[in-house]
């Protein structure tokens, strides 16, 4: 058994996913019949959840301890509707059974930081747009100088070091910079994390990054137990920028096919508005973006940042 998985150690991906479920979702909400008297834990008891799901109360908490890792595709479903899942954690779900189901195996190393040839280009291409690279835990592989300059600060960290998942819980700019929208972009970068953990959980980048957030942040640690895992690939945030002022941007990531993981974040706003005049000046006024050749050259040994 891996260390993982075993219950001293809190199970499986699959069942701290399961008892995290479980324990948000309010008995109210449920076609239980209600019952009187003080509860001492919150959401529902196991075998609540297991008489929605129609399964024994022993195979379920088989499954919350890591005892039980290859349930089939209907009781995957079942346990899906008795938790009220939405579709993107109903899929976390499916991927977090396979991955239970799996053998054990030696972990991977952490996947090559290197970029294709041509994709600074791409990102140049997309000026003003402000238009990153990022890895499968957010680090910023590359941007272009409308980019870098969207995200006040994070320029003064080593490339290798730059991370827009650290930046948005450890940099002191950022509460400000996205005052309109913090919940949800922390509550974003928290869920993209949780999704990557529940399919490889022994990532080393991942392990690293959550290692030192755990540590560094509360709110990190407080959203990590809650186990959110949808991830917004579109949208419009509002920045406001020291030096832009205040401008709402829509965005979209697309996935990079071929790459391991990358992810191309652009954000964009229709040309003549007030928004798209902003990004030009910001753009105007960006300092020169370090060469391919200095972003090649990341720390792949995951020193920590700078201090805050």
């Amino acid at each position: 058994m891996r260390r993982d998985q075993s219950p001293a150690n809190g199970g499986t991906e699959l069942g701290r996913f399961l008892r995290a479920r479980r324990t948000r979702l309010n008995p109210a909400d449920t076609p239980l019949p209600e019952r009187t008297g003080l509860r001492r834990t919150p959401g529902l008891r196991r075998e609540e959840l297991s008489t929605l799901a129609g399964i024994s109360i022993d195979y379920y908490t088989r499954l919350e301890q890591g005892r039980e890792t290859r349930p089939s595709p209907a009781v995957v479903d079942a346990l899906a509707r008795a938790l009220q899942l939405e579709h993107d954690e109903h899929e976390h779900l499916r991927g977090l059974a396979l991955t239970a189901a799996r053998n054990s195996a030696k972990p991977c190393p952490a996947p090559s930081r290197a970029l294709r040839p041509g994709v600074h280009l791409l990102l140049e291409s997309m000026r003003p747009g402000p238009a990153y690279v990022v890895s499968r835990t957010n680090d910023l592989l590359a941007a272009n100088t409308s980019g870098l300059r969207l995200l006040p600060g994070i320029e003064d960290w080593p490339p290798g070091e730059r991370n827009i998942t650290r930046y948005v819980f450890l940099h002191p700019a950022a509460p400000d910079l996205f005052a309109d929208d913090y919940d949800n972009q922390i509550r974003g970068g928290v869920a993209q994390l949780r999704a990557l953990a529940g399919t490889d959980p022994d990532a080393p980048d991942l392990a690293r990054l959550v290692g030192e957030l755990l540590l560094k942040s509360r709110e990190f640690a407080r959203m990590w137990d809650r186990y959110e895992v949808r991830v917004r690939s579109h949208g419009r945030k509002t920045f406001h920028h020291p030096e832009a002022g205040t401008l709402t941007l829509d965005f979209q990531t697309m996935e990079l096919e071929g790459t391991p993981g990358h992810r191309l974040l652009a954000y964009f706003a229709e040309q003549g508005t007030p928004d798209h005049d902003a990004l030009v000046l910001l753009d105007m006024a960006a300092r020169p973006e370090p060469t391919e050749a200095e972003d090649m050259r990341t720390d792949e040994t995951g020193a920590a940042p700078p201090s805050l």
